[in-house]
């Protein structure tokens, strides 16, 4: 175990970010396709983005490392040494480091600040404070999306649902930051996804394929 100090705590709220910052679908394309996504479709260092550019196999790879590093940045917490003997301590570190690695995926230091949306690393880091809520709004997500065929608009909406069920799930002010996070998160997500919400609004929004993977007029 760690000590649990001012000192480490920030040590690895900066680890929490760098980890973050690793740019899967920026390396992906360059190492392997000898290409940058960031010029291609949206411009979006993303799974969607990915999915549409290069395929199925290299978004489901952007999408498996880019949720875990929502899900090990949140993990942390718990390798202080009082991090399973205080849950509210535990829950509001791991929501710090947590949204610490989504701005790193949105800023990725090691890509010229210039990363993606952040929905994957945030729904890691869901994944990792409360499998319930994750389920929950993967199902809702996935539901919208597959109706839609919008996954800008699925992020959008399961963002917002996200504070109703943290506030229904975690009442009360045990665990202040979490209540905070809840809130937080559907801000970010409308801000990173605010011209999506245009394109939406102008009828001119890509539509996604989620199982084929192809673009739809």
């Amino acid at each position: 175990m760690i000590p649990n100090t001012t000192l480490f705590q920030n040590i690895f709220l900066l680890l929490a970010y760098l980890l973050g910052s690793i740019p899967t679908a920026v390396w992906v394309s360059k190492y392997f396709f000898k290409t940058d996504i960031r010029e291609h479709g949206s411009g979006n260092a993303g799974t969607t983005n990915t999915l549409r550019v290069l395929g199925k196999k290299p978004a489901i790879f952007v999408l498996a490392v880019d949720l875990l590093k929502g899900l090990v940045a949140v993990k942390l917490a718990l390798l202080f040494d009082d991090g399973f003997n205080n849950t509210n301590h535990w829950m509001n570190l791991g929501c710090v480091y947590g949204m610490a690695a989504v701005i790193g995926h949105i800023y990725p230091v090691f890509a010229g600040f210039r990363g993606g949306k952040g929905i994957a690393t945030l729904f890691g880091m869901i994944l990792g404070l409360n499998l319930l809520v994750a389920l929950i709004l993967a199902v809702l997500f996935f539901s919208i999306v597959l109706i839609s065929k919008y996954v800008s608009l699925g992020s959008i909406l399961s963002s917002i649902a996200m504070p109703m069920f943290i506030w229904l799930l975690f009442p009360g002010s045990d665990f202040n930051k979490l209540h905070v996070m809840s809130i937080a998160v559907p801000l970010l997500v409308i801000y990173t996804h605010r011209e999506n919400i245009q394109r939406l609004r102008n009828g001119v929004e890509s539509k996604t394929n989620l199982v084929g993977g192809k673009k739809q007029a």
